[in-house]
């Protein structure tokens, strides 16, 4: 029996070379998507976490001492939470002690 013997053309030799780089470029692209979307879960994550904190916070403080908390400073002096404040715009508004503040929270 006869060996065949495989002759490789110009369009064989390209694609045996680039389809190890397309298949690579590929994988990159896979692995940077993935973390470009764990780390927006993850500021999405941190922003319900610290609105629900400051939210809690001033629940708290309304059921304990009658009042709800006046500003942002007061939450963060008396209850030690914590604001990155170059991750999050924290935009906390109170009208009166005795309603509920307007607590919002983004990622910068």
């Amino acid at each position: 029996m006869k060996a065949r013997v495989f002759n490789r053309t110009p369009l064989t030799s390209l694609l045996i070379t680039v389809a190890p780089l397309l298949v690579a470029a590929v994988f990159i692209g896979l692995v940077f998507a993935g973390i470009t979307q764990t780390r927006e879960a993850n500021r999405q994550e941190g922003v319900r976490l610290l609105h629900e904190a400051i939210s809690r916070v001033a629940v708290h403080s309304y059921a304990v001492n009658g009042y709800f908390p006046e500003s942002l400073d007061y939450i963060v002096e008396t209850y030690g939470i914590h604001v990155d404040t170059r991750r999050f715009h924290v935009d906390f508004r109170s009208e009166s002690p005795n309603m509920l503040p307007f607590i919002d929270v983004w990622a910068r």
